[in-house]
């Protein structure tokens, strides 16, 4: 796991980090302006959200043309220069691959309405039920029922999230040797990252059945033993060639125990897993449209389970506390007023010290918050648009539903990178798509001046590449029921040293007792988001608010 467990990855949402044309859309000769501040970030390579020909239904995630660069974005020259520009650097690039469902205007669904069989098998078309009735009760992830009219014929096709991304059937080995195809031409730019999206969902059943509950329906879809098969066919058709690939499958709703199989390097799926277990801690009911403080012993039991458990099973995770469908952490498990910063770097060493492969969303290393929109015209997230419609169908007021859309809308991450504070927040000289708020609090060219999360996460990485307790270490989690702090104890099988790490997740100051095994140790500190000087951790120790601290004890 060595080279995994050394790597640090940064995302891009291109549409919102630089807009070197002024159109208000970031692109791609955005991102090469802006290759200093990459080289400054120190990571290993950056994930980039999808920028192929789409209509942009669902933000890119509506794929047209798998081998084209959109237009909006820039040309197949700026991304080949791109790809030149960050070998330069050190930098790797990580491609979302978009494989459980394509645009209804891309050729293939073209060609499928148009009559053509060998096209119509590579979606799922079925007719409705004798009743008259859609073919499966199933619901869209995005609201409303997951089937619409195919065209002129009497069949339906399956989607499960925007009506305009049809589902593709991967029961057809045609569809899996596009799927194979897609990557290696991407292969053959000099790609060697993959991120699969919401790759789970295509292991659906040949005969779609109703479903009794929401529950029991996601299982009739996601997660399924089928999966396995299908990445390790892919892995031997595509990215599996190269020694240094790295991969990463999006898994909505998985288990531990798929997630050791999708990752343990003998079964030849992926290198890594994202999971989204820890992010559902303030669901209502497990609900993601309602307002609820997060559950932080819920959060700690998570973290416990899926490092202990995929450490024990030689699987890897992804780790994350940001991307482009969450709103930013720091709004859910931190503090966005006076400790914005002390939370910040907190959350930042709580997560990059674990076991794993940490991301870094942009944005998040100089402490970005969610926008302080007033109203929904502010939004374009179709999901976010179509909640607010269900939640006042449900009885609540504009204003309670516009409260839960402002905590839990995708739109809270995808605004603009703030790069100074400007009225555009240096992002572009025209109005942007979606309007970026605070900039003139939180900024790039501020933080590089005088803040300290910046430089918080240049240390981080820096352990994360000369630590080997940090690479490649085994984890094991104590003060499990403390409801405060989360802490952790990184070691080496037959190696005496050992890393401890203690983060106070509350804005209150808080002591812990030791175990037995750490009291009045002589240790090293090689982190602290505030002024640590003493060298012995004692029977106790208090920590204040929003404090991490990782040190490194002798023996």
């Amino acid at each position: 796991m060595t080279a995994l467990g050394k790597k640090v990855i940064y995302q891009i949402y291109p549409k919102s980090f630089y807009d070197s044309n002024n159109d208000g859309i970031g692109d791609l000769r955005g991102i090469i302006a802006k290759i200093d501040y990459i080289k400054k970030l120190n990571v290993d390579m950056i994930w980039f959200n999808p920028f192929f020909v789409s209509p942009q239904n669902d933000n890119g995630y509506d794929v047209a043309d798998y081998y084209k660069i959109d237009p909006l974005f820039g040309t197949m020259a700026d991304f080949e220069e791109l790809v030149a520009k960050l070998k330069e650097i050190n930098v790797g690039i990580m491609l979302d691959m978009v494989l459980n469902h394509c645009s209804t205007s891309n050729e293939w669904f073209q060609k499928a309405l148009a009559g053509d069989k060998k096209y119509q098998d590579y979606f799922y078309l079925r007719k409705a039920k004798k009743d008259g009735s859609l073919p499966t009760n199933w619901q869209s992830k995005f609201g409303g029922p997951a089937w619409s009219k195919f065209g002129q014929t009497d069949y339906y096709y399956l989607h499960l999230y925007d009506p305009s991304q049809a589902d593709l059937d991967w029961h057809n080995p045609e569809v899996r040797k596009e799927a194979a195809k897609v990557v290696n031409f991407w292969r053959g730019k000099g790609v060697q990252g993959f991120r699969f999206d919401v790759i789970n969902v295509t292991g659906k059943a040949e005969t779609l059945v109703d479903s009794t509950n929401p529950v029991e329906e996601k299982a009739l879809y996601t997660d399924t033993p089928v999966v396995h098969q299908y990445l390790k066919e892919l892995n031997r058709a595509s990215f599996g060639q190269d020694q240094n690939s790295v991969t990463v499958g999006e898994m909505s709703s998985t288990t531990i125990e798929n997630s050791i199989e999708y990752t343990k390097p003998s079964e030849h799926e992926l290198s890594m897993v994202f999971n989204f277990h820890h992010l559902k801690v303030d669901y209502q009911n497990g609900q993601k449209w309602t307002k609820e403080p997060f559950d932080f012993m819920q959060l700690k039991q998570i973290f416990t389970s899926w490092q202990e458990k995929m450490d024990e099973g030689g699987g890897w995770n992804a780790l994350f506390w940001n991307n482009h469908d969450q709103p930013m952490a720091i709004n859910r498990f931190g503090a966005t007023g006076k400790y914005r910063v002390k939370s910040a770097e907190m959350l930042a060493a709580a997560l990059h010290l674990m076991r794993g492969t940490p991301f870094i969303y942009m944005g998040e290393e100089i402490g970005a918050v969610n926008p302080t929109y007033s109203s929904m015209k502010d939004y374009v997230d179709i999901e976010s648009i179509n909640a607010f419609t269900e939640l006042k169908k449900a009885g609540m007021s504009e204003q309670e539903a516009f409260e839960i859309v402002k905590t839990k809308s995708r739109d809270n991450s995808r605004t603009p990178m703030h790069w100074t504070n400007d009225q555009y927040a240096g992002f572009s000289k025209h109005k942007p798509w979606l309007m970026p708020t605070g900039q003139d609090e939180i900024n790039v060219a501020q933080e590089l001046k005088e803040g300290e999360i910046f430089n918080f996460y240049q240390k981080l990485i820096h352990l994360r590449k000369s630590e080997e307790l940090i690479s490649d270490g085994h984890i094991k989690m104590f003060l499990n029921n403390d409801p405060q702090v989360f802490a952790y104890v990184r070691y080496l099988q037959h190696q005496s040293q050992k890393i401890v790490v203690l983060s106070n997740f509350y804005g209150k100051k808080h002591e812990v007792e030791l175990p037995d095994g750490l009291k009045n140790q002589q240790v090293e500190i090689l982190l602290s988001n505030y002024a640590k000087t003493s060298s012995t951790l004692g029977e106790k120790i208090s920590l204040r608010p929003y404090e991490t601290l990782a040190v490194k004890l002798a023996k």
